[in-house]
């Protein structure tokens, strides 16, 4: 692994000694075959150490968003079931304040040494720098983005196998991307998410190299991208967006001749956004659509991203249901008809401690679901609406938001967006946008028409706002995705 702004490597021989020796010190406090590790950290090499030493220990490694307050953070950390928590100096604070919750927590360690932790290498330095005996393959804990609610702990199950002897860790996605050990992954987004994560696992696992920026920025990618022959990258739409915004001059001075592959997803990539950055780096953008719930599985590929705008792709594993969101065992839905959702023939998740919200992921026939929503056509190309809790009822009309912001969104004076209902007297609830103007815009009246006449020349009336609010940002997430609870609570 490179971290991209300092250039900091660690070699396969430097990770193979360190994550051993992180192995030793664990055992020896008392942690044994799926215990829970919890890593609250920013982007940093001693994250392949702390990955490798789950995988190589049979232990189980649970990336917890590294933003949340201390009473989230140590309800979280309680629903993981962590016995051990590895933090830095940058967020011991909100992590020791919740571990004062949690006296069940018997390792404590910082990255760097904080008050109240034992200091990362000085504890793990007199260890052995060879495996333990009994090697078994580790497991991993992830958690929903939390846009909707406090993050939701999905435990996946453990393979019993020795590392040696675990199959690619992304299955067919290593296959349909060309992963190998000449991979050169750019890894920009911060590596608690579930794409970012898996992704830096599966290119070490074949033996590529990862090359993670320590935060994003546009200019720092393209970059990295040139200095380190990057052939694989993945980014979230609105680190696309920040790129294709940079100025001619900018986007110019980078070679990104070594681009093979560029993956997007956490959130729907928006057409015009991906056919301006095919133009720009060549045929390379493949889309993803899925959940931290690995609850089913999309991808459409450079071609048939142009040729079917807006799309998701198909299945890569099971089958496709759109469902009335009312009828969980009915029909379904006729081709082109919105609804919710449904995976069948995937692998079953369950989230901890929240047997509710277990009851609502699946349906009687052992479907899953997260609570998406969307339609498909009819050669079985899905598309995404939205979610259901973000559905507008306008005029006794279902508004989904995620049409409007993505039209919006092309207008070059907006640099971010969103979509939501207000209470309306008349209508029950008005479409309203919130918009974060680009730096050369000026907020005010005249903008604002012209931003309600540009969505109208490109949407049906009803998916339209009828009003528009300029704000300094938007609430989201490092994964790009919008915490829309956040909006909806302040405009009550």
């Amino acid at each position: 692994m490179i971290m991209a702004g300092s250039g900091v490597t660690i070699t396969y021989t430097e990770l193979d000694r360190r994550s051993n020796q992180l192995v030793h010190a664990l055992r020896d406090a008392g942690l044994t075959l799926d215990d829970t590790v919890a890593v609250v950290a920013e982007n940093r090499l001693e994250w392949a150490e702390l990955i490798w030493a789950a995988q190589r220990s049979g232990l189980c490694l649970a990336p917890v968003q590294r933003h949340l307050r201390a009473d989230d953070l140590a309800a979280v950390l309680a629903e993981a079931g962590a016995r051990a928590v590895v933090t830095t100096p940058v967020h011991a604070d909100a992590v020791r304040a919740a571990l004062d919750q949690l006296p069940g927590v018997t390792v404590r360690l910082c990255i760097g040494g904080a008050p109240g932790f034992d200091d990362y290498a000085t504890t793990i330095d007199p260890y052995p720098d060879g495996p333990v005996s009994d090697e078994r393959l580790g497991s991993r804990m992830m958690f929903s983005s939390g846009t909707t609610g406090r993050p939701k702990g999905i435990r996946h199950p453990r393979l019993d196998v020795h590392p040696a002897d675990a199959p690619p860790h992304l299955g067919g996605y290593t296959e349909l991307f060309g992963f190998d050990a000449d991979t050169v992954y750019l890894s920009p987004a911060p590596t608690y998410h579930t794409a970012p994560f898996r992704f830096v696992l599966a290119v070490q696992q074949l033996g590529g190299t990862v090359v993670c920026q320590e935060s994003f920025d546009p200019e720092g990618a393209l970059a990295a991208i040139e200095r380190y022959r990057v052939t694989h990258a993945q980014f979230v739409p609105t680190m696309l967006t920040r790129m294709v915004r940079l100025p001619a001059l900018a986007r110019a001075s980078f070679d990104l001749s070594s681009l093979q592959v560029a993956i997007t997803g956490a959130a729907p990539c928006p057409a015009e956004l991906k056919r301006q950055i095919m133009e720009w780096w060549g045929p390379v953008l493949h889309e993803l659509y899925g959940a931290s719930e690995s609850y089913g599985n999309c991808h459409i590929g450079p071609r048939d991203g142009i040729d079917r705008p807006g799309s998701v792709g198909r299945a890569l594993v099971g089958r496709i249901h759109i469902l009335d969101p009312d009828d969980a065992d009915g029909p379904d839905l006729q081709v082109g008809e919105v609804g919710q959702i449904w995976f069948e023939g995937t692998q079953p998740f369950h989230y901890r401690g929240d047997e509710d919200k277990n009851r609502m992921a699946r349906n009687d026939r052992g479907w899953s679901t997260v609570g998406d929503l969307g339609r498909t056509d009819a050669d079985g190309y899905l598309y995404l609406v939205g979610r259901r809790d973000h559905v507008i009822i306008s005029g006794g009309v279902n508004v989904h938001p995620q049409q409007a912001e993505e039209r919006l969104a092309e207008h070059p004076a907006v640099a971010d967006v969103a979509v939501i209902g207000v209470p309306d007297d008349d209508l029950g609830q008005r479409v309203h946008a919130l918009v974060v103007p680009s730096l050369d815009a000026v907020a005010g009246h005249e903008l604002g028409a012209a931003l309600l006449g540009f969505a109208r020349a490109g949407l049906p009336r009803p998916m339209c706002p009828r009003s528009i609010e300029f704000v300094n940002t938007l609430p989201r997430g490092e994964n790009g995705k919008l915490y829309k609870r956040a909006l909806n609570s302040a405009t009550r």
